[in-house]
């Protein structure tokens, strides 16, 4: 969920980052009628804090979600820093370049989803969640809601959770869908023109064995899949941040966006429902072994996160690194050998592999962590390769 951003440092999705935000990722919707010319897929992209979406950016967008609502330990949602609405007013002055851009607010993520569980405990408290997040749509002339739950059934930041959550989240959806529709009906968003309601998932074995996706899919637009935050910091040797596909080298974890996309249908949510999670950020190691030029080795320390702007303008420029690209899993690296540097990341070659299997897969779309890392070479590969 930053999952990025100068450091880039939130998390979100729900992995950590380089020194502790999170966002806990996102994700948003296309369920409304689409003229002739909207786009087949939806592209998301995750803002948060400052609001820097150029005009250009918005015409690339079909989502914007905003980042982050806070869940209180009484079970409201609530804006917490004062520019919010302002930002939220700017987000919306931008569908004066794209009259069919959606703007999301997203609620949780990594450091703000420690009340989730006691929200969605009762009849009453998931009501009263519902009713004030419906309410923060209603006063900003918003277009949906992102629930960014870190996690169901599991820690994550300090967070309450309970076994019932398994049940109860599938509850807590089909609360706030249920009040979507009443300001629906009132506001005159229905039928194709409701209002969205998706949701950001961990894309592993443990989210799914925490929810029951086959029957919580049903009150959303879409579940957007944080398929990032392969390796890190945590992972006790490197590896891919993102792939696509599942390696040739040994990995014990043997993760990728294309096992998790196939978990989730397995688990019952229609392929069309799932947007593919991609990071507009990177993440290092420093000591790398320098064998498969430093992948699945062990390293002496984490270096963090980087942006993509600072990845590709910058750091790949510098005398020693060298770009490389596995064949098998679909993903990019920065390698130094002399200073057994390794940085993982997404690049336009990765991000072009990813559109295509989106569409071959018949995927809902893409959506992103986080707007303001890129330098808008991601976005428009994006654009230009997600119809």
């Amino acid at each position: 969920m930053t999952n990025a951003r100068l450091d880039v440092g939130l998390r979100r999705h729900g992995i950590r980052f380089g020194t502790l935000l999170v966002l806990g990722l996102g994700l948003l919707a296309v369920g409304c009628s689409a003229p002739e010319t909207s786009p087949e897929h939806t592209r998301i992209g995750y803002v948060h804090g400052t609001v820097d979406v150029s005009a250009e950016d918005a015409r690339r967008l079909t989502h914007i979600n905003y980042a982050f609502a806070n869940v209180t330990e009484e079970g409201r949602v609530v804006l917490e820093q004062e520019r919010d609405s302002l930002n939220l007013a700017r987000l919306r002055d931008l569908k004066s370049a794209n009259p069919d851009l959606k703007i999301v607010l997203s609620i949780g993520g990594w450091a703000w989803s420690d009340y989730f569980s006691d929200a969605a405990r009762t009849d009453s408290s998931r009501a009263r969640f519902a009713r004030t997040a419906v309410d923060l749509l209603a006063k900003h002339d918003l277009d949906g809601l992102d629930l960014d739950w870190e996690y169901p059934g599991q820690p994550g930041q300090d967070n309450v959770y309970r076994p019932e959550d398994k049940e109860n989240f599938t509850r807590l959806l089909r609360t706030v869908r249920r009040h979507l529709e009443k300001q629906g009906r009132a506001d005159g968003h229905t039928g194709d023109e409701r209002y969205l309601l998706t949701i950001a998932a961990g894309a592993d074995a443990d989210y799914l064995a925490h929810t029951n996706m086959a029957a919580a899919h049903t009150p959303l637009d879409y579940v957007n899949l944080m398929t990032y935050d392969f390796h890190g910091g945590w992972s006790d040797h490197t590896g891919h941040l993102a792939n696509l596909y599942p390696p040739a080298a040994p990995d014990t974890l043997q993760r990728s966006a294309a096992t998790a996309v196939n978990m989730f249908v397995k688990a019952g949510v229609p392929p069309q429902k799932l947007v593919l999670g991609v990071p507009f950020y990177g993440r290092g190691w420093s000591g790398a072994g320098a064998r498969d030029d430093g992948l699945y080795q062990c390293y002496d320390t984490s270096r963090g996160s980087y942006s993509y702007d600072t990845l590709a303008n910058h750091v790949a420029t510098q005398p020693g690194f060298e770009r490389q690209w596995d064949a098998v899993a679909r993903a990019s690296t920065l390698w130094a050998p002399d200073s057994s540097v390794l940085i993982t990341h997404e690049t336009p070659r990765s991000l072009r592999a990813k559109a295509h299997y989106v569409q071959s897969r018949g995927l809902g779309g893409v959506m992103y962590w986080e707007h303001s890392a890129d330098d808008g070479t991601l976005l428009r590969t994006l654009h230009e390769h997600l119809p």
